[in-house]
């Protein structure tokens, strides 16, 4: 599961944590093969397969000049179809977007970390236009995270590409993180000629997916991603000329600004519990979730299950699914890093990353004729952990799924579990100590620095045994299982709890424990106890009961618990799928924290640096719900 064995350089490994390091060579140094060993395969039984290359070289022209109707410039490099001499061949293409917030300059030498090689489809027929977000790069203007302005900008950019003399007319647009949550945000302003998207790992809720997941800070990765962007901002054109230069001086002083103005003043009024550390309408400009509803162009996702975006994406999917929008989407056990790349989506057995746009984009934005493309590649694939299988379905928790509830019963120690089962618990109680390095020994850790950690040539026994970490806290198991237990989709640990200053934060991890005692973190959910309102409204309900708590997570909201009064909690526990094998046990964790990824404001730092106390029994009954599949 891991890319490579070699050591990041300090700003490789920055640019690593948004899915584009700096790799060692350009993209465009190997051309890709024409087919793959998975295309061999499938040409064997007549199975799709894709074209051939069609022009044997590519060619770039550099720092074209993209006007927006405020006056601000954004600028782009264009890649098209060329001879074996490296000349431009004649006439038009349909135009594949990317919007960068991470300097186009420096992403050339990304290679297929940024969302795969784009020479494989501008050799067979595409143009690949790659363009620097406002205030980044080489673009004038002060960058804004998605603020109405730079969503504006998007479909600006596709209205350009789609009116270019070197442009057919239609678009698509492709990229991961970053990259493909602004082809949402493009797609909803539903500019001209655009025809379809392909976004690998893009947000859906961005408070709820990474923000400040349960009510807490992610100060493992989001102070780490803005800093990427305003350091990548900031770097002189990796192949320096007259104009590169002039452009680079003048949106230098545009950036600088950015720094002081939206950076610095964001984490700062975060940290202090200030109005950036709740849900409110700074963050519901900037989350596709809310105009998902206006993208009607098919698009295909790529989705990790221990990604940064893993609880958003699917959100994705599912509003284009019911709306009847043509939608794909692959789910592998993979981190944001990984995601992004897109080296390992083959291994889902449909066909590479680029085989996939290729076969995509040939079908919605080429018109070719594709019979085969709705029964090969089902609606939904994803990898399933403790089997190591690719299952399908066809809806995001849909009819195959049932809801089956499992009680926390008795109490439990740092070196004694507590029962789960399906029948009724016994009483006791848990207490849970703020021990401030749980979590620092999980995959938490390499999910929430989106996979920095893999990144590292040695053996991390942290991504592959919770056992440590869970002595930091209190578990509950289930006997070893006689027949597996499988689910899919999102999870729902409602906990009494108790706590000694009214406030504190659950982290939940729910866990796979095999026979010799090693556990496997399957997925993780977090929530601060005075943020605990549910919105039972916008909640997830199966079978009549709640697996998708939804709080809202604003200020208003917020309520202490009088010390040692009880209350329920639920927690939203991030989706994921999962069987567990005959003889392993089914097990949930709770602790305190989740370093480095979570940490409380300044000021509700005191609240947290308390014992809390998880109730179990008749009149406490705390339980975890799971999406269970069918048996067929």
């Amino acid at each position: 599961m891991h890319f490579r064995t070699r050591l990041l350089t300090a700003p490789a490994l920055a640019l690593a944590l948004l899915g584009t390091p700096l790799a060692l060579a350009p993209a465009t140094a190997v051309p890709a093969p024409p087919t793959s060993p998975a295309a061999t395969a499938r040409a064997a039984t007549g199975a799709w397969q894709p074209r051939p290359v069609q022009y044997p070289g590519v060619v770039k022209r550099t720092n074209l000049a993209i006007p927006m109707s405020d006056g601000t410039v954004l600028y782009g490099d264009l890649l098209l179809p060329a001879d074996a001499d490296k000349h431009a061949v004649p006439g038009r293409f349909p135009v594949i977007v990317t919007i960068t917030a991470y300097n186009k300059d420096v992403q050339q030498y990304a290679g297929g970390l940024a969302g795969g090689n784009p020479d494989y489809l501008v050799q067979r027929g595409y143009a690949q236009l790659t363009v620097d977000a406002r205030g980044t790069g080489s673009s004038q203007g002060i960058w804004c995270a998605f603020c109405t302005r730079e969503d504006k900008d998007s479909a600006e950019v596709m209205t350009w590409a789609h009116k270019q003399p070197w442009s057919n007319g239609d678009t698509a647009m492709a990229g991961p993180s970053y990259m493909g949550i602004n082809q949402i945000f493009a797609a909803a302003g539903r500019p001209p000629g655009l025809k379809a998207i392909f976004p690998q790992v893009p947000a859906g809720d961005v408070y709820r997916d990474v923000v400040a997941s349960g009510g807490q800070l992610d100060v493992g990765f989001i102070p780490l991603w803005l800093g990427l962007v305003t350091f990548t901002g900031i770097i002189p054109p990796m192949t320096p000329n007259a104009t590169a230069l002039s452009i680079y001086l003048k949106a230098l002083v545009d950036h600088s600004q950015g720094a002081t103005s939206f950076t610095a003043p964001l984490l700062a009024k975060a940290a202090l519990g200030q109005e950036p550390a709740y849900d409110g309408p700074f963050y519901a400009q900037r989350s596709p979730i809310n105009v998902i509803s206006k993208v009607d162009v098919p698009t295909f996702l790529i989705s990790g299950e221990y990604d940064l975006f893993q609880r958003g994406t699917p959100l994705l999917f599912e509003n284009l699914d019911e709306r009847h929008v043509p939608v794909r989407m692959i789910i592998g056990p993979w981190n944001h890093l990984q995601a992004s790349g897109g080296a390992l989506v083959k291994d889902a057995g449909l066909g590479s990353l680029d085989e996939l746009k290729l076969r995509w984009f040939d079908h919605y934005v080429k018109g070719m004729p594709d019979p085969g493309l709705a029964t090969d590649i089902p609606p939904i694939t994803y990898y399933e952990q403790g089997t190591g299988a690719w299952r399908t379905t066809q809806h995001w928790v849909g009819s195959d799924r049932r809801a089956v509830t499992y009680h926390l019963s008795g109490s439990s120690t740092p070196s004694t579990a507590g029962g789960l089962t399906t029948g009724p618990g016994t009483d006791g109680t848990s207490s849970v100590y703020p021990i401030p390095v749980a979590g620092l020994c999980t995959r938490s850790t390499d999910q929430w620095t989106a996979g920095a950690s893999s990144e590292i040539p040695l053996a991390n026994p942290c991504l592959t045994n919770n056992a440590t970490n869970d002595r930091t806290g209190v578990v509950f198991e289930t006997r070893p299982v006689g027949r597996a237990v499988r689910f899919q989709g999102p999870i729902d640990a409602h906990l009494f709890v108790s706590s000694s200053s009214g406030d504190g934060m659950l982290s939940v991890a729910v866990e796979d424990e095999a026979p010799d005692g090693t556990v496997s973190r399957l997925t993780g959910g977090w929530q601060v106890i005075s943020l605990r309102a549910l919105d039972k409204a916008r909640s997830r309900y199966l079978d009549g009961r709640l697996i998708q708590p939804y709080h809202p997570f604003t200020k208003a909201s917020q309520h202490k618990l009088a010390p040692g009064q009880v209350a329920p909690v639920d927690v939203e526990v991030f989706p994921t799928g999962a069987s567990i094998q005959p003889g392993h046990r089914l097990r949930i964790a709770v602790q305190a924290f989740d370093v480095p990824h979570l940490l409380p404001t300044l000021a509700e730092a005191p609240g947290t640096l308390a014992v809390m106390t998880i109730h179990a029994g008749a009149q406490y009954p705390s339980s975890l719900t799971l999406p269970a599949v069918r048996r067929r």
